[in-house]
């Protein structure tokens, strides 16, 4: 009974926390993922960040369209699931167990995230002041407070920096 009750708070620990540096894992649909990377339009080659990457879905679903991505994610249990799931996509396709509040991001030409309301300033502002310009941001479900859209579809939102 020990074990059940350590393994149940671990899990509580480890899906529970990320909740103050973004959101809670909080999957993102299938056709949700497609319609982000059709929004974001982004060719092979091209670099596509996952700010709290999950279980590395979008990242699976940008490598078969030849996108490389890097997924950053607080959870190592979610950090290990996307590794072994992104296995084949390997050389496309990696997730780092980083907070990337606190991490210098790659220059890239698009970002994905499903954060909460109150971090969608935060990360405008570190969008706005790191040397990560051009890059289009595509949003699930928050605003960027301040910001108008370029385009809105099904509730996500894309937003471009010059």
């Amino acid at each position: 009974m020990l074990i059940i009750w350590a393994i149940v708070i671990a899990l509580i620990l480890f899906f529970g926390f990320t909740v103050l540096f973004g959101a809670p894992f909080l999957p993102t649909l299938q056709n949700r993922t497609n319609d982000a990377l059709d929004m974001l339009d982004l060719k092979p080659g091209e670099l596509l960040l996952e700010l709290g990457s999950g279980d590395g879905r979008l990242l699976a679903e940008a490598a078969k369209r030849g996108i490389k991505s890097i997924g950053y994610e607080l959870n190592p249990l979610l950090v290990w699931y996307s590794r072994l799931r992104l296995w084949r996509y390997r050389k496309l396709a990696k997730v780092k167990l980083s907070n990337y509040w606190y991490v210098d991001l790659p220059k890239a030409q698009g970002i994905y995230v499903f954060l909460l309301q109150p971090y969608m300033q935060k990360l405008d502002k570190k969008i706005t002041h790191s040397k990560m310009t051009p890059v289009k941001l595509v949003s699930f479900a928050f605003v960027i407070p301040n910001k108008k859209p370029a385009k809105e579809n099904n509730g996500m939102r894309l937003y471009l920096y010059k």
